[in-house]
């Protein structure tokens, strides 16, 4: 197995799924643009993300900070069997599935060559309760998190082509101290380790999203995450 290679490429448009006010939570009506399907040949990746890719609430979603989601395919297998239910690789809402790289080999600000284009590790995903629904498994956003396999996103130094024979190149990495699956670890693992979450705090590469998650807890306030990892589904 070739490390660090594009399995696939996905790009989605924003959709309506379910039936407004259904009985069941899951059947609900609801919008996302998390139905990626694969594309052939290249795909241009500017700042914005890949054309042709659209995210549904750009509050959370999209922008400069988070234009592309990578998602090990490896991951599916051991979040397939957390949940004791198939997910198909794609079924996470992501971008790029990538092979022979993970959570534990890459690193916040670590700046990577794609095809033609020139790309930065901005952040960890926080994973967020539209993908339970697609699946119908009410924790499914929470065993990401709790396994620390939720992919991470890339802000775009530099916009080209990408395509599904591309390798990921790493060229720089400025933090290795903080691999994503550290990152995580104290975002959701370590929350007592008020130690941990200071060294965090310090690192220039970390989003203030972050940051702020990380003071408040510092100041003995940790932030209510039902809210991200279940919405609507929580009487599911």
């Amino acid at each position: 197995m070739k490390r660090n290679k594009i399995h696939e490429i996905y790009v989605g448009e924003i959709k309506t799924h379910g039936t407004e006010n259904a009985e069941d939570p899951f059947d609900d009506k609801y919008i996302t643009a998390g139905y990626k399907a694969p594309i052939n040949g290249s795909v241009f990746l500017s700042t914005l993300g890949l054309t042709g890719d659209e995210q549904a609430d750009k509050r959370f979603h999209g922008g400069k900070e988070k234009a592309l989601f990578m998602y090990p395919k490896e991951n599916y297998l051991e979040l397939s069997c957390e949940l004791g239910k198939e997910i198909p690789v794609g079924g996470n809402g992501e971008n790029i599935s990538i092979i022979g790289i993970n959570e534990r080999d890459v690193c916040v600000g670590d700046v990577y060559q794609l095809g033609e284009s020139v790309i930065e590790v901005s952040q960890p995903r926080r994973p967020c309760w539209k993908p339970a629904r697609r699946h119908r498994a009410l924790d499914f956003s929470k065993t990401i998190q709790d396994l620390g396999i939720t992919g991470w996103y890339f802000r775009v130094i530099q916009e080209g082509k990408i395509t599904k024979d591309d390798t990921l190149k790493l060229l720089k990495r400025p933090c290795k101290e903080w691999t994503i699956k550290k990152v995580n670890d104290v975002m959701y693992v370590y929350t007592d380790n008020l130690g941990l979450a200071e060294s965090l705090i310090d690192c220039e590469y970390i989003p203030e999203s972050f940051k702020k998650t990380l003071r408040a807890r510092l100041r003995g306030e940790e932030e209510s995450q039902i809210s991200r990892l279940y919405g609507p589904n929580i009487n599911a």
